[in-house]
């Protein structure tokens, strides 16, 4: 009678322990949830339309009418990664600002400037550069056949058709 008791207190015992990791992985699935609540996100200025065809799926920016600077619309907007990256492209007088959630670990906010490569940013004190491209570009398995895509490196792109 002794054995069953023992062994029915060493299975209660063991079953609450799962109970408290769940609720750990609970607690710890809200709080990623409800960091990701707090990201500003910036909604696009216009829809993005389907690109034909026949069209560039990304354009390389030109020069405005003043012929003195790059016209940010094409980057403008929320744009996905993989693994939780994303990107909020954001006009501001001097240029654009990017959030972005690099990494699984990092985050930030980036002042940039659009030229005709794309835009030009200083993250972490490195220079970083946001190209036009496809999926393929990024090096990214999940965003291989995207269309519409910034690359800063090999392993880090966010796409958004």
């Amino acid at each position: 009678m002794l054995g069953k008791r023992m062994i029915v207190g060493v299975a209660l015992l063991a079953a609450g322990c799962s109970a408290n990791e769940r609720r750990d992985e609970g607690r710890a699935t809200q709080a990623a949830i409800d960091n990701s609540a707090e990201a500003t996100l910036v909604p696009a200025a216009s829809p993005t339309p389907t690109p034909s065809a026949s069209a560039s799926a990304t354009p390389t920016p030109g020069p405005s009418a003043s012929g003195t600077s790059v016209d940010a619309t094409p980057y403008l907007g929320r744009w996905i990664g993989v693994e939780g990256m994303v990107l909020n492209v954001a006009a501001v007088p001097a240029g654009v600002t990017l959030d972005m959630q690099y990494d699984l670990d990092n985050r930030g906010t980036f002042a940039g400037t659009v030229g005709p490569q794309g835009i030009a940013f200083t993250r972490n004190g490195l220079a970083e550069m946001l190209k036009p491209g496809d999926g393929a570009a990024t090096g990214l398995k999940y965003l291989a056949d995207k269309r519409d895509c910034l690359i800063v490196k090999s392993g880090e792109g966010y796409c958004r058709d």
